[in-house]
């Protein structure tokens, strides 16, 4: 195996970045065609990779890619499941190379996509490959990489349901996720669940004149900001009436074994460039990005905002904003929630829409099962130390629905970092952790088998 690994780094890396010069952004129509040439890629590096029936599924978005390798029904089966899609790359003057020209500085590969999440489902693409090419296989396989995840999975739902026997699986394993430091190795046991609506507030039935019709007509964009600043309040909680009412505390045992990782507040500090930190009163920075919900205003625009100046009175002001959830939090509550709130405080000189988008459901994992044994395994194989268990801020919203559709919990084995600037300018993936990635997952799979037995 660690011949082979050597023999072919450059041509894994060499793939990885031909993938990564597709711009497969979900998010935006425009992208469609680079969208499905993605996938396409993906199904035939699957069947290159020597897996079976590897096939795009059509659904009434973007295609699923799907590839399997059954080598004895009487061995456990383990279903991989990535995502082909990225994030837009905008703001495109922010990136210091071209988010879609791959570029390799400093031992990191530049690129939208590079960690999230093209970079690490294709690892276990190449593990996959390089365990058929050498040893074998030690369990079943199924591979399922979908190309609508950054908008929410709005039809994997569905193509999971109508194909629950093809997709059936003893674990799914998911490489989304990070770990603490390439030193430090960790396992998420669990995600936040996400709320995420767009708000629209109208006030005149034109822009205005500022100068004829200002302060005598109330300015969207100025009652806006009033009502997003009167969400939080000044110990950093949420004033939505309700929204904690269902949260999940964890307790101080938890919390305590929670702090064991890793983490120095003024290095954090300085890799954002940034004076202070700021959250919930009461938490440390950890727990604010992992365990406790929040509300984030993701964009907001409107009026005039070229270049120059414009002394207009804006009809409408837009926000899209965010809520990360946890346990027993689900985002159709906190949807409701929210929508009701947001229009109770509107003054009556504008008018408040609200309209979701997606959401996902909160999710955790048990750290005493078998599968999270064998990733926990294969860590310490390939590193030589245990990872830290750890709770994720982001959200995977389909794991809850794998879980319920299929009755199988998910392993969140990922080898980003935190500093990889997911969704930002500048993304970037290690080398390191990717062929670190290719290296331990085979590890996985060889523990969970004898576990199994």
């Amino acid at each position: 195996m660690t011949t082979y690994l050597d023999a072919n780094k450059q041509r894994f890396l060499d793939e990885l970045l031909e993938l990564l010069l597709i711009p497969s952004v979900s998010a935006d129509s425009k992208f469609k065609g680079d969208v499905r040439r993605a996938a396409e890629f993906v199904r035939d590096k699957l069947a290159a990779a020597g897996l079976d029936n590897a096939s795009l599924y059509e659904t009434p978005g973007h295609p699923v890619v799907y590839a399997e390798k059954i080598v004895d029904p009487a061995l456990p089966t383990v279903l991989v499941y990535g995502h082909y899609d990225v994030q837009p790359a905008d703001p495109y003057e922010l990136w210091q190379s071209p988010p879609f020209e791959p570029t390799i500085r400093n031992e990191r590969i530049y690129a939208r996509g590079a960690c999230d999440d093209k970079g690490q489902f294709y690892m276990h693409v190449k593990a996959i490959e390089a365990m058929i090419a050498t040893d074998g296989l030690p369990c079943n396989v199924k591979v399922m990489i979908e190309g609508e995840e950054e908008v929410g999975s709005d039809h994997l739902g569905t193509f999971v349901a109508e194909h629950r026997d093809m997709l059936k699986t003893d674990v799914i394993l998911i490489s989304d996720t990070s770990i603490i430091a390439n030193d430090t190795p960790s396992l998420e046991t669990g995600l936040r669940g996400l709320s995420y609506v767009e708000v629209e507030v109208t006030g005149p039935n034109r822009d205005l004149h500022s100068g004829v019709y200002g302060g005598g007509v109330a300015n969207p964009i100025n009652v806006l900001c009033d009502m997003i600043a009167s969400l939080h309040d000044e110990a950093g909680r949420i004033t939505i009436p309700g929204f904690y009412d269902n949260v999940a505390d964890l307790s101080e045992a938890e919390r305590a074994e929670l702090a064991k990782a890793p983490f120095n507040l003024q290095d954090y500090k300085q890799d954002l460039d940034v004076n202070d930190v700021a959250g919930e009163a009461g938490y440390s920075t950890n727990e604010r990005t992992s365990i406790r919900p929040t509300l984030d205003v993701n964009g907001i625009w409107g009026g005039y905002t070229g270049e120059g100046a414009k002394t207009v009175l804006p009809s409408k002001a837009f926000a899209k904003i965010s809520m990360r959830l946890v346990p027993n939090q689900t985002p159709d509550e906190i949807t409701e929630l929210f929508t009701k709130h947001f229009t109770a405080i509107a003054p009556a000189s504008v008018k408040v829409k609200v309209t979701p988008h997606h959401g996902g459901l909160p999710y955790v994992t048990p750290v005493d099962s078998v599968e999270f044994e064998a990733a926990s395994k294969a860590f310490e194989d390939a590193w030589g130390k245990k990872p830290i268990p750890t709770r994720g801020g982001g959200s995977i919203p389909i794991v809850a629905l794998f879980e319920r559709e299929l009755g199988v919990k998910s392993i969140l084995m990922g080898f980003g970092l935190d500093s990889d600037a997911l969704h930002s300018p500048n993304e970037s993936y290690g080398l390191f952790n990717f062929y670190k990635g290719i290296e331990t997952i085979p590890y996985f799979y060889k523990n969970y088998a004898e576990l199994k037995r």
